[in-house]
C-alpha cells in the first residue's frame, strides 16, 4: 500500500482540527462513539480553550492509499510542536482563512515547511463566512510565499476552497459544492509524492514525540526514514549527545483512526510508535544494532520569554495541594522537559527556585495550568524577556509582529496604547465591514500585559496574534501597569461590609467569605499607587435604634481573573500564588513596612 505523509498547519483558529474531523469522518476512521467535535482535540485544555496545544498524528486509508496525517497547534507559543513535527511529513496543507488571509503564525509554519523542501497545498477555507475574500487569501499567500523565498515549483501551488465546517471543498468557485472533501483528498494523491519505500536499508527512525504507558513505560513516537522496525528487534540508540546504548524493542504501535495499535512489523515511511528504551528523548535516532546512523537533531528556534517558578511560602502554604515540596516541583519541571522541545530549565542560587524558559506567556501557563491540575502548589513571578548581546557587546531583545481586527472607532485608543509600549507600526488596511487590519512591530516587553487591555479597550469585539520575529536593538524602558494594587493589611475572612467600602478605591477580584492574608492583593486600584486596605472589618454593632433603614450594601459583581489574565496582571514586585482550587495574587514581600523600605518609601 502507498504512504502520504502530510501535515496540517495555519494560523490558530483556521480550522486545521475542524478538517482533520472531517477526513476522518469521510474515510470512516472513527467510530460513532468516537465521534465528536474537533476529535483531534483530546487534551482537556485543549477542549476547553479550543486550541490545539500538542501536534498529534492519525492515519486514514482513501482510494488504496494510506494517508498519515499530523495535526499541529496553530498558536505561535507552541511553535516547537511544530518545528519538531514537520520533517516526518513529505508535504503540508496550509489552511488559511477566506477573511483574514495569512497571518503572523501562517508566516512561520510556512516557512518553516519550505525550508524542508515542501511544496504546499494551498486550502483557502471558510468560503462561506459572511465577507470572504478568497481572491484577496490566494494574492497575499503568493505574496507570502514570494517574501519567504519560495522556489518556482513551490510557487506553483495548487488551490482547494473549502468550508471545513459544513464538510466540502471545491477545486473552482464556478463549481457547486459538493458534499464531500474528496477533493482535498485527492489533491494529497495528485500532488504529494508517495513514501520511498527503502525497507531493505540500515534502520533510522527518528523520535518527534513522546507517550508514556504506566504498563509498558516511555513510547517513542517518530517516522522510519529507512529500514525496518520489528517487535523484540534488537537496536541500537544513537542520542543527540553522541553516546550509543542497546536496547530491545518490547512493543510496536501503528496508528489507525484514532487507534493505535500493536504490529508486529513496520516499514519505512511508517509513522508509529514503539517501547522498550526508557531514556529516549525528542530527538534521538533507533538503528539497527552495532550500526548507529544517526539523524541530524532536530533544531527547535530559543525561548524568549522567562518565569521562576518557586515553592509556596505563603500563609495559605500546604493547604490545597498534593505536591508542595521542592522535590515535587524539580520532578515534575524535569518530566516536561523531556517532551516539551521549546522549554528550557535554568538553577538558580535558591534551591526552591527555578527558572524556566519558553516561547511567550501562553506556553508557560499552559504548563502552569496543567500542574495546578495534577495537585501542584507553586507559586510563579511576572514573565520576562530573556535580553541578550551582539557581537558588538550591545543589549538586544526579542522582537514579534502583532496584527490587529479591530472595529474602526476603538483603533486611535489602541495605537495610542502600543505606540506607549514602543511599538512601531508598519501597516494599516481598513475592510469595507468596518473592521481595521493594524500591523506593528512591537518588542515583546510591550505585548506582555496588552491582551488584557486590548479586550477591554476593544470592548471584547477585536481579535489579535504575534509571532516572534527576531532579536533586535534594545530600546530602553518600557512603562507598565498604570494602576497600583489594593493589598489587604490584615488576615481572616472578607466580609461584605467591609468589601463595600473598598470597592470606592477601585476594581475588586475577590468576594465576601474569601480567605486572606495581608500582602495579598485584592484588586486594581484606580490610581497609579498601591493602597492597604481592611477587607476583613466588620460593621460595629450598637443598641442604639436607628431611626430609618440602614444603607444597603450593594456589592459590585467582582471581576474574577483567569490564570492568563493573572499572569498579565502581574508587576515586578508581586507573585501569582497557584494551587489546585485557587489563584491568589500577592506581594513578593508581605509585611508592609518591609515593602515600604525595599520599595523606597513609595
Amino acid at each position: 500500500m502507498e504512504i502520504r505523509n502530510i501535515a496540517i498547519i495555519a494560523h490558530v483558529d483556521h480550522g486545521k482540527t475542524t478538517l482533520t474531523d472531517c477526513i476522518l469522518r469521510h474515510t470512516g476512521a472513527v467510530t460513532a462513539k468516537e465521534d465528536r467535535e474537533r476529535i483531534m482535540d483530546s487534551n482537556a485544555l485543549e477542549q476547553e480553550k479550543g486550541i490545539t496545544i500538542l501536534a498529534k498524528n492519525t492515519s486514514v486509508k482513501y482510494k488504496g492509499t494510506r494517508i498519515n496525517i499530523v495535526d499541529t497547534p496553530g498558536h505561535a507559543d507552541f511553535g516547537g510542536e511544530v518545528e519538531r513535527v514537520l520533517s516526518m511529513t513529505d508535504c503540508t496543507l496550509l489552511l488559511v482563512d477566506a477573511f483574514d488571509g495569512p497571518m503572523p503564525q501562517t508566516r512561520f509554519v510556512l516557512g518553516k515547511s519550505l525550508q524542508l523542501g515542501h511544496k504546499p497545498i494551498v486550502v483557502v477555507n471558510k468560503v462561506d463566512r459572511e465577507g470572504a475574500r478568497p481572491g484577496f487569501s490566494v494574492d497575499k499567500v503568493f505574496d507570502l510565499f514570494s517574501d519567504l523565498g519560495a522556489t518556482e515549483e513551490q510557487l506553483d501551488f495548487p488551490i482547494v476552497y473549502a468550508s471545513a465546517k459544513q464538510g466540502w471543498a471545491v477545486n473552482n468557485l464556478s463549481e457547486v459544492p459538493g458534499a464531500n472533501i474528496e477533493p482535498i483528498l485527492d489533491m494529497v494523491l495528485a500532488h504529494v509524492p508517495p513514501v520511498k519505500r527503502d525497507s531493505d536499508k540500515a534502520l533510522q527512525f527518528q523520535v518527534t514525540a513522546l507517550d508514556y504507558n504506566e504498563y509498558v513505560g516511555r513510547i517513542a513516537i517518530g517516522k522510519i526514514y529507512q529500514g525496518t522496525m520489528k517487535k523484540g528487534a534488537d537496536v541500537t540508540l544513537a542520542k543527540t549527545n553522541g553516546t550509543t546504548a542497546n536496547y530491545k524493542i518490547t512493543k510496536l504501535y501503528g496508528y489507525e483512526g484514532l487507534t493505535r495499535y500493536e504490529i508486529d512489523e513496520a516499514g519505512s515511511g511508517d509513522i508509529v510508535a514503539m517501547a522498550g528504551i526508557p531514556d529516549v528523548f525528542i530527538g534521538d535516532t533507533v538503528c539497527d544494532m552495532g550500526n548507529p546512523l544517526p539523524l541530524p537533531a532536530i533544531q527547535v528556534e530559543e525561548p524568549t520569554v522567562s518565569m521562576f517558578f518557586m515553592v509556596n511560602n505563603s500563609p495559605f502554604a500546604g493547604k490545597e495541594g498534593k505536591f508542595v515540596t521542592t522535590r515535587n516541583l524539580r520532578e515534575r519541571l524535569d518530566r516536561e522537559l523531556e517532551t516539551n522541545v521549546a522549554l528550557r530549565l535554568e538553577e538558580t542560587e535558591d534551591k526552591d527556585r527555578f527558572k524556566i524558559l519558553g516561547r511567550g506567556e501562553l506556553h508557560l501557563s499552559i504548563l502552569i495550568e496543567n500542574m495546578r491540575r495534577e495537585g501542584y502548589e507553586l507559586q510563579v513571578s511576572r514573565p520576562e524577556v530573556i535580553i541578550k548581546h551582539n557581537e558588538a557587546g550591545e543589549k538586544i531583545e526579542p522582537y514579534e509582529t502583532l496584527v490587529m481586527d479591530l472595529p474602526d472607532q476603538y483603533t486611535g485608543a489602541v495605537i495610542q496604547e502600543l505606540n506607549r509600549r514602543k511599538g512601531e507600526l508598519t501597516g494599516m488596511d481598513a475592510h469595507t465591514s468596518g473592521i481595521t487590519r493594524v500591523e506593528y512591530i512591537i518588542p515583546t516587553r510591550g505585548i506582555i500585559g496588552f491582551r488584557g487591555h486590548f479586550i477591554s479597550e476593544t470592548r471584547g469585539e477585536g481579535v489579535m496574534s504575534s509571532r516572534f520575529l527576531r532579536f533586535d536593538k534594545y530600546k530602553g524602558e518600557i512603562p507598565g501597569r498604570k494602576n497600583g494594587a489594593l493589598i489587604s493589611m490584615d488576615s481572616g475572612e472578607s466580609t461584605a461590609y467591609a468589601l463595600w467600602k473598598v470597592q470606592e478605591r477601585g476594581d475588586l477580584f475577590i468576594e465576601p467569605q474569601v480567605s486572606v492574608y495581608p500582602g495579598m492583593i485584592l484588586g486594581m486600584n484606580s490610581r497609579d499607587s498601591d493602597l492597604e486596605v481592611n477587607p476583613v472589618r466588620e460593621k460595629k454593632l450598637t443598641n442604639v435604634r436607628a431611626s430609618g433603614s440602614d444603607e444597603a450594601i450593594r456589592l459590585v459583581p467582582p471581576k474574577k481573573l483567569t490564570l492568563e489574565q493573572s499572569i498579565e496582571f502581574l508587576d515586578d514586585d508581586e507573585l501569582l500564588e497557584v494551587t489546585p482550587q485557587s489563584l491568589r495574587l500577592r506581594k513578593k514581600v508581605l509585611d508592609a513596612s518591609m515593602r515600604k523600605r525595599s520599595s523606597g518609601g513609595r
